[in-house]
């Protein structure tokens, strides 16, 4: 009996990955300025997905309020540019903030279990959307622009807009692929199946759940902060929608719960349907739901959870392998 973390696949997958971060990276060089903006929004789907599989998938914390931190991260950039600083500069602080803002929450939100949580997390992102909204700056619903990016031309804007999508979500994804490969990552898999048992094995439930917690509210508010830079302007009601978590909740079940690769195929569908479909008008969102009630009902475990159990394929392991297991079929009981 071998224990392996990696395989053929995922090597190749190693490979791959190098070489399409390569071509990506290039990409402002090579692609017409609507292809750029196309791939920085499915660079920010990837992220809002892989965020809400984070807390979902492999913590089995079920938000559905987690539009708070992507309408902060937008906010905050907002805020922060006022002040001066650099809007790409920005970007990266407004997260941060977030983050930090993601740890009080954390305390008082984690105590509340199930369906408690996913409501209170609704709940909060509502509060937060109607404080927002009181700050003159914002000027309420009416909004305001991220005039900041004026100081760039059209063409370096973009092409820091979608370098800055593209970092952000390679850095998140390899920080989220490393953590759940950790003592942390395992711990929390293990908290997610059972609490009672991780806890009377001596893993802090309470610890690590909070850094998973932080971890996404992080992600997502770089999420929010990137779509402000793509759209330019700010809407509270736009950015505070519960529309945001209902499309991490397609993207991740569509793709695969508690799967690396589930969430980054869901958001790949994702943009595809929206891409080709968005001119429909309202059939686009019935076409939506209706892939999710197929998902749901016949591939409960996702695509890439019928592909993983129909070919046995893991690309990117996140978890143990274990390989030359001799079963002894032989032994009847007497």
């Amino acid at each position: 009996m071998k224990i392996k973390r990696s395989n053929a696949y995922s090597k190749a997958t190693i490979f791959i990955i190098v070489v399409l971060f390569i071509v990506l990276i290039m990409m402002p060089m090579l692609a017409s300025n609507n292809v750029m903006e196309r791939l920085t929004v499915l660079f920010i789907y990837i992220i809002m997905a892989a965020m809400w599989n984070t807390l979902a998938g492999f913590g089995g914390l079920i938000s559905i309020g987690q539009q708070l931190f992507f309408g902060l991260g937008a906010y905050a950039t907002i805020r922060i540019t006022n002040l001066g600083v650099s809007p790409f500069a920005a970007l990266l602080m407004a997260a941060c903030l977030v983050g930090l803002l993601s740890w009080p929450i954390s305390t008082f939100m984690l105590r509340l279990k199930a369906g408690e949580f996913a409501i209170g997390m609704w709940v909060l992102a509502s509060i937060g959307h109607l404080l927002v909204n009181l700050d003159p700056l914002i000027q309420g619903e009416t909004g305001i622009s991220l005039i900041a990016l004026n100081q760039f031309d059209i063409e370096t804007r973009r092409t820091l807009i979608y370098l800055s999508a593209l970092l952000g979500m390679s850095g998140l994804l390899l920080g989220l692929f490393f953590i759940l490969r950790s003592r942390a990552g395992i711990a929390m898999q293990a908290i997610r199946d059972n609490e009672e048992a991780a806890d009377s094995i001596g893993v802090d439930a309470e610890k690590v759940k909070k850094w998973f917690f932080i971890f996404a509210a992080f992600g997502t508010a770089l999420a929010g902060a990137l779509w402000l830079a793509q759209a330019s302007s700010f809407q509270p009601k736009t950015y505070f929608s519960v529309q945001w978590t209902a499309y991490m909740i397609f993207m991740v079940l569509v793709g695969g719960l508690g799967r690396f690769e589930g969430a980054i195929l869901g958001a790949l569908l994702f943009f595809a349907v929206e891409t080709w479909f968005a001119s429909t008008g309202v059939w686009y969102l019935v076409g939506l739901g209706a892939v999710a009630m197929f998902c749901s009902l016949f591939l409960p475990k996702g695509l890439w959870g019928a592909i993983e159990n129909r070919l046995g394929i893991t690309l990117i392991p996140v978890g143990y392998q274990v390989t030359g297991l001799i079963v002894d079929t032989k032994s009847k009981n007497t």
